[in-house]
């Protein structure tokens, strides 16, 4: 009976599917626990080996739960919209949904191949009508809510309405837009409905405002900061702009100092927290305002070290502002407008980084000093970003880099004498002091004063003159939720006098609708633009033609979709009660799962997703849907499996490669080569790499002195442009799955980054042979019922402790490694008992389920082993009882002995020179000295 990984992976993959042995119940006897993975966009490259890392890692858990009696949800779906599809649909000509179906079906059959304990009955795809008709409800939601600061939650907008019609919106504490106009309760009800729309949008926590975005015009869409790289797209590399829109967004500010403090409840990694306080970027400073000469406007900056305004010398605006058209002088309108051009061309990302190119232009306008009431020329900047702040500083160039940069690149620069002379003054850190407070004209008030007390004083004294006050800022800023896209959620909205009017819960899903094109439509529109049925009948509640619209009954529909994080947003919600047609899931199965308990993904979304999934969640608690205030209770990012590149040498202008250890004088370039095409030894097939690509068909090649051309090798990010990339499929189909899963744990720490090598699987794979002979022979099962021996208790409960820590604490790899050591130590003591090899088959089997099930079958059991109770550590059996002392004659071992540890000095004396050893070794010679130290050692000398 031999080990045959293939045929007994697919019997119990077969068995947990028919069995449905991994699905969680709503209610249980049992204690509940919710094990997550980031679920997966469906490319159409499929799993490569680094993929299912952290899969293997949550599989391996979940199960040891399971072990441990608990009701275990562990699912799995796919986030199923996104750029990718629609880019092949706009190449293709094909479906978005037909393409994703078709990669859906390819990663299901890659997973299944793994074994991972999923409940695919709760499977969810972000895509379906099914999924996201309950992300157009909670868009209408979060539509139909405003954020009271009073209460410091989210509430419905007919509490605001009833407050403004008794009150007005004088006593009003909510996060909205700035400058909102003051009104009474006489006036808010003299308004007519759709002034009182105008109003509530201002409030609204989505709402429809002008918005700077990065606008990538060969994509035809809006693009996340997340998916701009060095000023490009991630997807097809091509150039993005700033532009303002009109776009929908989300009042996610509101919960900055929520999503802040909240980081405190949670296990999380402290570089993920820090990363999330850093992207929500609490200050605390003041708000100044500088009035500008010749002008009516005034420039507001938000500045954390408002005691350094005596040291202004010049303001910096960002090119986007809505100050820089209105002040911009005619002599400088020219060279703005130009700046203001160039800067769209450049992202946030790249502004922020650089500091050493800074550059910016005149507008030709003054500022007045609040105190000194001198004039301040006012500038454009890039390193000023319209989003962060007001998008305006006061630049004190002798203690901020950027400004110090700012100053010093037009310091003494022709051509501008009006402002040269400013940018002459004295830019240094002396200017500051001891950075307390300045001594500067008309700053008296400051003397003496440190940091603190300095602050205080200048931001009581503005206060005083009514030009600033006290102020909290976050680098958080509202989320743009439009995206120009076709596949997508499509808004359930549609526009009435040009005002958004929500479409009743009731006749959702809003499904996408056909059309021929999947690009923008030649006047600039998004791609539901090209749709012909795409209209709203409020009368009759269904989609309609477009011909139909008479914007008295039947209304023209929202053409935006929603972006890829909507969905992703709360899908782990919907894992709880996946079929729930109603609702998005019911009330007793929230209040059952409440929320995750173990959440496993990539360091990627270390910001962006889990900040928009805390902060649906932070709003679904407010409106009273769940009750917990946090999604993930612990979050763990895997590392990444890095795959060892293979590189060739072409000679420049040339098609002849060099091999490696010949490259010497030859100029080269270096060109990644498909991996399959090299083997352990190094060695190129040079027929395949010929054959690989049409423009390596006449290739050329410079050999080893042994006629093989040598690659060189690099370890970098597994992906498919570096053809660095092993598929699972042909790791499982030649090794079996247990051993791929075995493998991923064993190559390094969780957290950690580690390089693939195929040729280490071997060594696994040779692991679980042995394991399994343990239970059979060639001729069947060889397991007895004899008692072990004490050894065989010790090797298996020293495993019981080391797995049973290693998974709690996430050490999976050293784990790995113990099976090894006690499968050694077991295959030494010749076991082959039941009372030994039973309670190891449940070890090994949150690591290696298939071959668990099946030795779990082999010692006579029926079912699964998964719901098995898992071993319990028994300290005793580790408790030495006897030790085997070697016995020294003049300092030199001649022989060992075992004798119980709770001997005294005088009976181990007695013992050994008893022993026929030790008289044969004396030869009737007396020994002048016996030292024995109980435990250690025993040594006879001076004979």
């Amino acid at each position: 009976m031999k080990y045959n990984p293939n045929e007994i992976e697919a019997k119990w993959q077969k068995y947990w599917n028919e069995n449905q042995t991994f699905k969680a119940k709503n209610d249980s006897d049992k204690p509940k626990y919710y094990i997550l993975d980031m679920f997966p966009y469906p490319s159409g490259a499929g799993l490569h080996v680094g993929h299912p890392l952290g899969y293997i890692a949550s599989d391996i858990y979940a199960r040891f739960k399971r072990h441990q009696g608990f009701n275990v949800l562990h699912p799995q779906g796919y986030d199923s919209f996104g750029l990718p599809a629609e880019q092949y649909a706009i190449q293709t000509g094909q479906h978005p949904a037909i393409t994703t179906e078709t990669n859906i079906n390819r990663y299901r059959e890659q997973l299944d191949k793994i074994g991972f304990s999923f409940d695919w009955s709760r499977e969810v795809r972000t895509s379906t009508p099914e999924y996201y008709k309950h992300t157009q409800w909670i868009f209408i939601q979060l539509f139909n809510s405003w954020y009271n600061k009073v209460t410091d939650k989210a509430e419905s907008i007919c509490t605001l309405i009833d407050i403004f019609s008794k009150e007005g919106n004088v006593n009003v504490q909510a996060v909205c837009d700035d400058n909102i106009a003051v009104f009474t309760a006489d006036q808010w009800n003299a308004f007519s409905g759709d002034e009182q729309e105008k109003i509530l949008l201002q409030y609204r926590l989505t709402y429809l405002a002008e918005t700077e975005v990065n606008w990538c015009p060969a994509l035809g869409t809006v693009l996340a900061n997340d998916e701009i790289i060095n000023g490009v797209s991630e997807r097809g590399g091509h150039p993005v702009i700033r532009k303002k829109m009109t776009q929908w967004s989300m009042r996610i500010s509101a919960y900055a100092e929520r999503l802040l403090q909240g980081l405190d409840a949670i296990d999380w990694s402290e570089s993920i927290k820090e990363s999330q306080r850093n992207w929500i970027g609490k200050s605390v400073g003041a708000s100044v305002t500088f009035k500008l000469k010749e002008a009516e406007e005034t420039i507001e900056v938000f500045t954390t070290r408002p005691d350094t305004i005596f040291g202004v010398t010049f303001m910096t605006l960002a090119p986007e502002h809505d100050l820089v058209s209105k002040i911009t002088t005619p002599e400088q309108k020219e060279a703005v407008d130009d700046y203001v051009l160039a800067t769209a061309k450049r992202s946030e990302r790249e502004r922020m980084a650089d500091v050493k190119t800074i550059s910016g232009v005149f507008t030709g306008a003054y500022a007045e000093h609040p105190f000194t009431k001198e004039p301040i020329p006012v500038w454009i900047g890039d390193y000023v970003l319209a989003g962060y702040g007001t998008g305006a500083v006061m630049a004190v160039p002798c203690g901020d880099e950027r400004d110090y940069a700012f100053a010093n690149f037009f310091k003494g620069k022709e051509g501008m004498p009006e402002i040269k002379n400013i940018f002459n003054q004295d830019i240094s850190e002396a200017a500051y002091g001891e950075k307390s407070g300045f001594e500067l004209v008309n700053s008296d008030f400051l003397n003496g004063l440190d940091y603190k007390e300095g602050t205080k004083k200048v931001i009581e004294q503005l206060e005083a003159i009514a030009a600033g006050k006290a102020k909290v800022n976050y680098r958080l800023r509202d989320a743009v939720f439009s995206r120009q896209r076709y596949w997508g959620e499509p808004f359930p909205v549609y526009y009435v006098n040009g005002l958004p009017k929500m479409i009743d819960a009731k006749h959702l899903p809003i499904a996408l609708p056909e059309v021929e094109k999947y690009l923008p439509t030649e006047d600039g529109q998004p791609p539901l633009g090209n749709a012909s049925v795409w209209a709203w009948d409020t009368v009759n509640n269904k989609v309609v033609d477009n011909a139909l619209i008479n914007n008295e009954t039947i209304f023209p529909l929202e053409l935006n979709t929603m972006p890829g994080w909507a969905g992703s947003s709360w899908y782990w919600l919907r894992y709880m009660d996946a079929d729930n047609e109603a609702d998005f899931a019911s009330q007793e199965a929230l209040n059952y799962w409440e929320s995750v308990d173990l959440y496993i993904g990539g360091s990627e979304h270390a910001t962006g997703h889990l900040l928009y999934a805390r902060f649906w969640n932070k709003f679904l608690k407010d409106r009273g849907y769940i009750k917990a205030e946090e999604p993930f209770k612990k979050l763990i990012n895997q590392g990444m499996i890095l795959g060892t590149s293979a590189f060739v040498y072409r000679i420049d202008g040339t098609n002849t490669f060099v091999s490696k250890g010949k490259i010497g004088e030859y100029k080269v370039q270096p060109i990644h080569a498909d991996v399959s095409l090299v083997n352990n030894s190094s060695e190129l097939d040079v027929d395949g790499f010929k054959a690989w690509r049409p423009d390596f068909a006449n290739a050329e090649f410079i050999l080893e002195d042994s006629g093989k051309y040598i690659v060189g090798h690099e370890v970098e990010k597994m992906s498919k442009s570096k053809f660095n990339v092993v598929n699972p499929d042909e790791i499982s189909e030649e090794y079996g799955a247990d051993t791929l899963r075995l493998y991923e744990m064993f190559l390094g720490p969780l957290e950690q980054a580690k390089p693939w090598n195929t040729a280490g699987i071997t060594g696994v794979s040779g692991f679980l042979k042995k394991l399994w002979r343990l239970y059979a022979d060639d001729n069947g099962v060889i397991v007895t019922d004899e008692e072990p021996t004490k050894d065989m208790y010790k090797s298996l409960h020293k495993t019981i402790k080391k797995v049973t820590e290693d998974i709690e604490n996430f050490s999976f790899n050293t784990s790995v490694s113990q099976f090894m050591i006690c499968v050694n130590e077991l295959s030494q003591q010749k076991c082959h008992h039941e009372a030994i090899l039973e309670p190891l088959a449940i070890l090994v089997s949150p690591y290696a389920p298939h071959i668990a099930e099946e030795l779990w079958t082999l010692l006579g059991n029926e079912g699964s082993i998964s719901d098995v109770a898992f071993p319990k550590f028994e300290a005793s059996y580790l408790v030495e009882s006897s030790k085997e002392y070697p016995v020294s004659f003049n300092g030199k071992m001649r022989f060992k002995i075992e004798l119980p540890l709770d001997l005294t000095a005088e009976q181990i004396q007695e013992i050994i020179m008893n022993d026929e050893r030790t008289i044969a070794q004396l030869d009737g010679k007396e020994p002048k000295k016996i030292i024995i130290v109980p435990g250690k050692i025993i040594n006879i000398a001076g004979f």
